[in-house]
Parts: structure tokens; sequence; C-alpha cells
């Protein structure tokens, strides 16, 4: 009974270990697309589209749009969760974002769902 139940909590640690966030740099952005990751860098600006449907707002980090290295998308829903619009307040500030890397247009991105995957550094 002891080495099953030993058995069990060491297999359970592990799952748990391979499902914890890893952080990255943004150089390393490309080789993660599909894993949830955090990495942190500098907004270099960004855009709220309030007539586009869904009404996103982007950030752009590591470089300008449309060179940027990561771009950060904030839909509506969640937007009206931050006290702040977001394209302004972030623009040259580092933060760290948390989140599952997708590719858009052949761009990496991360939409944000929740408040605490971003944090100003």
């Amino acid at each position: 009974m002891r080495k099953t139940l030993l058995s069990f909590i060491i297999c359970f640690m592990l799952g748990m270990q391979s499902k914890a966030q890893q952080k990255i740099t943004l150089a390393e952005i490309n080789k993660h697309i599909g894993d949830s990751v955090t990495v942190c860098g500098k907004i270099f600006g960004g855009k709220f589209l309030d007539a586009a449907k869904n009404q996103p707002t982007f950030l752009n980090m590591g470089a300008a749009y449309p060179k940027q290295l990561l771009t950060i998308v904030i839909w509506c829903n969640t937007r009206k969760l931050f006290s702040y619009k977001p394209e302004e307040y972030l623009k040259n500030k580092t933060i760290c974002i948390t989140g599952r890397i997708d590719i858009f247009k052949e761009k990496p991105q991360i939409v944000v769902q929740q408040l605490n995957q971003l944090q100003l550094q």
C-alpha cells in the first residue's frame, strides 16, 4: 500500500512539473509555439481598434509594428477589466506576459484572458 501511494505521489508531482510555466526570452519565442510560457519585454506601441469586431487591443512587444517579436491581444471583454488604456499606459514599459503562444498571420501572439497574466516590471 505504501509503495502504491508513494508511486502515485511521484507520478502526480512529475505531471504537475511538466505543466508548469517556463520563462523564456523573446529570442526563443518561435521555438515555443503552442506552449504556455512567461516572457518579458518592452512594449513599443499598441492600438485599440474600437470599430473592429470584438474591439481588440494589440500591444507590440520587442519592436514596433510590423517588426514586433510578439503581439499581445486583449479582446474587449478583457479590456473592460483594466483600469487604464493598455495601449497608452504600457507603451515604453517592460512587462511580463504569461500565456499560450499561438500564431496569427505568421506572428507569435498571446491572448490575455485575465489581468494576472500581465505584470509590470
